[in-house]
C-alpha cells in the first residue's frame, strides 16, 4: 500500500500543472500563471499594462550571476535556435527569493498567442547565445498548457 501511494505521490509531483488563475491582491486583477513546482510563468495586468513573468524559486549558478539574459519558449518541442522557439532578448533578471523576468508590451502579448495555442506543453528558459553558435538553456522548465487558452484571454481581455 504505502509503495503504490509513492509511486502515486511521485507521478503527480513530475506532472505539469495545468494554467490556473488568481486574483492579484484580491483586487480582481486576473493573473494567468502555470506553476511546475521548481518555476512559475505568469501573464498578467501589472499597472494597466500587460505582462508576463518568469520565476525560478532555485536558479543555476549562471543565472543566480548574470544581470542579464534572454528568455525562451516553446510550446511543443525543445528550446532551440532553430524554428518554433521565440526569444525576449537580453532582458534585466530580478534576484529576490529566486531569479525572475518580468516582460511588458508586443513580447507578452506575442507569448500570450504562443502559450493559448501550444496544445500539450508550454517551454521556457533563460538563454545564451554560444559564440560558436547555437545556445545554452539555464533553468528550463515544461509547463502543461492545458487550460491556458480561457485563463490567458480573461487576462487579455481586461488589460487589451
Amino acid at each position: 500500500m504505502l509503495k503504490s501511494l509513492s509511486v502515486v505521490l511521485g507521478l503527480m509531483a513530475s506532472t505539469p500543472a495545468p494554467a490556473a488563475e488568481w486574483k492579484y491582491e484580491d483586487r480582481g486583477v486576473p493573473i494567468a500563471y502555470f506553476d511546475n513546482g521548481a518555476a512559475q510563468f505568469q501573464f498578467a495586468c501589472r499597472g494597466g499594462s500587460f505582462a508576463m513573468g518568469y520565476w525560478v524559486k532555485k536558479p543555476s549558478a549562471e543565472v543566480a550571476a548574470a544581470n542579464s539574459m534572454s528568455l525562451a519558449i516553446n510550446a511543443g518541442g525543445g528550446i532551440s535556435a532553430g524554428g518554433g522557439t521565440s526569444f525576449a532578448q537580453d532582458m534585466p533578471l530580478i534576484h529576490s527569493d529566486g531569479s525572475s523576468m518580468v516582460i511588458r508590451g508586443p513580447v507578452a502579448r506575442q507569448w500570450a498567442v504562443i502559450a493559448q495555442q501550444a496544445a500539450d506543453t508550454i517551454r521556457v528558459g533563460y538563454v545564451r547565445h554560444k559564440a560558436q553558435g547555437g545556445l545554452e538553456v539555464f533553468d528550463g522548465n515544461e509547463f502543461g498548457s492545458r487550460g491556458s487558452n480561457a485563463a490567458i484571454a480573461k487576462v487579455l481581455r481586461q488589460c487589451g
